[in-house]
């Protein structure tokens, strides 16, 4: 089997936190040149319901395009935050569907406490038409609110917003839990996969014995691979990972983190470029989604 060589298993649509419609964004993705793609909007899949679509009117157009499902769910327990990819889940699943609508709530009410938070603690304040127009986003999160507070002068940059005003704020008691989000992604025929492991809290840099706690724990819940290939990870944070991913078994990925123009991080910057030959997990990953016509 020949796998494709350009893959991108980590971006968000409008449909989260990032600029480009689904339409658009397959539009950049065969434009970037990529075989193989994923849409991973945090906590929800309308995104890929409407990938589904666009992809059944214009088959044709898209022959040649590799199309694999994906979400990004936001958790976190005592020990810590966590990013859990699902891959290739079904999205009709009853447990999918619930799992997602409570991960809604709960970014609603985040939403509430941050705006709540920049009130108290800034005295920044919105017109009701703007708080009114993020809360009709499909999945409102900081970057959402930062574009807002950048419209109204209260920073300059998205990443001012974020990094040194909203991240200020920390609210432990509104996420899923890592084990539930995994087991709604077994449950639902899905691979769940930690995306940028070394990345905790803010600044948080994960190595070493830290890490490999983490992951011990997170493939107890059933964890099945480790994005070790991520825009922002270094050549040793690479290494690293693979050799986690040989420790545990696990499948590895490759994605950019994608936003449109709320990063500063381009299609296809996944880092893969890194390594003379493809990991041996990252095949098996592949081959996996491929044959099992999870990716199509």
């Amino acid at each position: 089997m020949k796998l494709p060589e350009i893959i991108d298993l980590h971006m968000h649509s409008t449909a989260s936190d990032g600029t480009d419609s689904p339409e658009i964004l397959m539009e950049n993705v065969r434009n970037a040149g990529i075989e193989l793609f994923a849409l991973t909007d945090h906590d929800g899949i309308a995104g890929v319901e409407e990938l589904r679509r666009i992809r059944k009117e214009q088959p044709k157009k898209e022959e040649g395009l590799l199309f694999l499902n994906g979400i990004e769910f936001s958790c976190r327990d005592q020990n810590g935050k966590y990013h859990i990819l699902g891959y290739g889940y079904d999205e009709t699943s009853e447990i999918m569907n619930r799992t997602v609508n409570i991960a809604h709530e709960n970014r609603l009410m985040k939403v509430e406490q941050r705006l709540a938070f920049l009130k108290e603690d800034f005295g920044f304040t919105f017109e009701q038409k703007d708080i009114d127009a993020l809360y009709r986003n499909h999945n409102p999160g900081k970057p959402h609110i930062a574009n807002m507070m950048i419209k109204y002068g209260y920073a300059k940059t998205i990443n001012e917003a974020i990094k040194d005003i909203l991240n200020k704020k920390k609210i432990p008691n509104v996420y899923l839990k890592p084990e539930e989000a995994i087991d709604t992604i077994l449950k639902s025929g899905g691979i769940p996969v930690l995306a940028h492991p070394s990345y905790g809290d803010g600044d948080q840099l994960i190595t070493g014995d830290e890490m490999d706690e983490r992951l011990k724990r997170l493939k107890g819940f059933g964890l099945q691979g480790v994005e070790a290939f991520y825009s922002g990870f270094t050549p040793k944070l690479n290494r690293e990972l693979l050799d986690f991913a040989d420790q545990y078994d696990f499948y590895v990925t490759a994605g950019s983190d994608y936003h449109g123009k709320n990063k500063l991080i381009d299609l296809g910057e996944t880092n893969l470029d890194s390594v003379s030959e493809g990991p041996e997990k990252l095949h098996a990953f592949l081959e996996y989604v491929i044959e099992s016509g999870k990716a199509y």
